[in-house]
């Protein structure tokens, strides 16, 4: 482990780095949006800007990669990423912040193409699973960790703005520096959304559902806690707790998972996410059991995702994972675009504690869907199923998962090349000279 580090120290500082600008500015927009008196349903469709440009992103990206090369496209991005931020703070405008949102999480889709594409580069078949892990503590405490950086100014003035763009524009050097050469990315065709409903009935819905579930808490978190009334440290430890408690259960669960099935996981999540998030609408104060409770609410909620998106490998091959995999970001990306603008109109009508509501319905759909594909498919044997990682959230998902041998994916295209090669010479063969060619008896 200690090697890997070493060798990948600069490119997961740079992304560590990124993510906290992330935690923070994800935070530091929903307070502030708060404090100039946006409505809760204007917010909604703000905070939405940031996973719609996730989703443009990770399509048209790529196309720039081919046609300027990772550097410059990565230098581009990080540019836009960090002037978006002081934009905001220069032009308070609901209409301007949205935009700035798209462009953030358009920007976003491309620094994770390229970062995921140097880690991939660095990493090997052997030492893949430790390299994703320590990818995913890396970006999850890095978004946590952004959320108590909020305490350093207050949220009204333009502090918070500058440190965010000075975050990000930080984050750009370890990374540059530690590529030694530029990485190699394909731009693969994804599975459609029905052939993978197919395979996986409820690795689609669950990816889709917890994503709506996930853009709720990132969208309207801190919209919720500056409504009911909580200071800006207690925001931050809010919205740290939700985070921290989805990293600590996620390893806990996908180990339980690996032993008595997915869908028994999936279903217990669900519910009890569901559970708690009702009960989250009758806690009073902001004490143990407030933060306890809402610990719960991130640890049962968070883990779907990777869990969701596991089963659904589960029932695929290698080589459709790599395929299938920007199908299941682009599931759970939709789901949070919608998730945020239709938590904040629920919550506009209903009041604050609705937050909790939202997420507990779409939580609660989840385990119904599951407790009914239960009666539809035995779950997988335990023989069968692969082991569990948690599934990094980038377009490149699938190709940092251990269980996907990039040199034996590469080997089957090339042998299946040179099949449909050979089998197109002897066509052109049989046309060019058809009195040499078989009889229709002997074919």
């Amino acid at each position: 482990m200690l090697s890997i580090i070493s060798n990948c120290w600069a490119l997961l500082l740079g992304m560590g780095l990124l993510m906290l600008g992330y935690g923070l500015q994800s935070t530091l927009i929903g307070v502030r949006a708060s404090l100039e008196d946006f409505n809760t349903s204007t917010t909604g469709l703000i905070m939405s800007g940031y996973f719609i440009g996730l989703i443009i992103g990770c399509n048209f990206v790529p196309k720039i990669i081919g046609r300027v090369g990772h550097i410059r496209t990565f230098g581009a991005l990080a540019s836009l990423a960090s002037t978006s931020i002081l934009v905001q703070a220069v032009f308070v405008d609901p209409l301007v912040w949205f935009v700035m949102r798209f462009i953030t999480g358009f920007s976003y889709a491309g620094l994770y193409i390229v970062a995921e594409s140097w880690l991939n580069e660095a990493a090997e078949n052997e030492t893949r699973g430790q390299l994703l892990s320590f990818y995913m503590l890396i970006t999850l405490g890095g978004t946590a960790g952004g959320q108590f950086l909020l305490n350093l100014s207050p949220p009204s003035g333009f502090g918070l703005f500058i440190l965010v763009s000075l975050i990000v524009s930080l984050a750009v050097i370890p990374i540059l520096l530690s590529a030694t050469r530029a990485p190699q990315y394909n731009i693969m065709e994804n599975t459609s959304i029905i052939q993978l409903y197919r395979v996986s009935p409820l690795g689609v819905f669950g990816m889709l559902m917890s994503g709506m579930a996930m853009g709720s808490i990132f969208g309207m978190g801190a919209v919720y806690a500056t409504d009911v009334g909580m200071s800006v440290k207690e925001i931050s430890l809010f919205m740290g707790t939700l985070i921290l408690g989805g990293f600590l259960f996620q390893y806990p669960l996908g180990w339980i998972s690996d032993r008595i099935g997915r869908r028994k996981v999936i279903i217990f999540c669900s519910i009890g996410g569901a559970a708690m998030s009702f009960f989250a609408m009758t806690v009073s104060g902001v004490g143990i059991m407030f933060y306890t409770v809402v610990a719960m609410v991130g640890g049962l909620t968070m883990p779907l995702y990777s869990l969701c998106g596991v089963h659904t490998n589960d029932y695929l091959t290698p080589t459709q994972m790599v395929a299938a995999s920007g199908t299941l970001v682009l599931l759970s990306s939709t789901g949070a675009a919608v998730g945020s603008p239709l938590t904040a109109f629920v919550m506009d009508y209903f009041g604050p504690q609705a937050f909790y509501g939202s997420m507990g319905i779409m939580l609660s759909s989840i385990a119904l869907f599951s407790l009914w594909r239960s009666t539809q498919r035995a779950d997988m044997d335990a023989e069968d199923r692969g082991d569990f990682v948690v599934l990094a959230t980038g377009p490149l998902s699938a190709s940092l998962n251990p269980d996907v041998n990039l040199e034996e994916i590469e080997a089957a295209v090339d042998e299946d090349a040179e099949a449909i090669h050979s089998s197109l010479e002897e066509l052109i063969n049989d046309l060019e000279n058809p009195d040499d060619a078989p009889s229709a008896e002997g074919k």
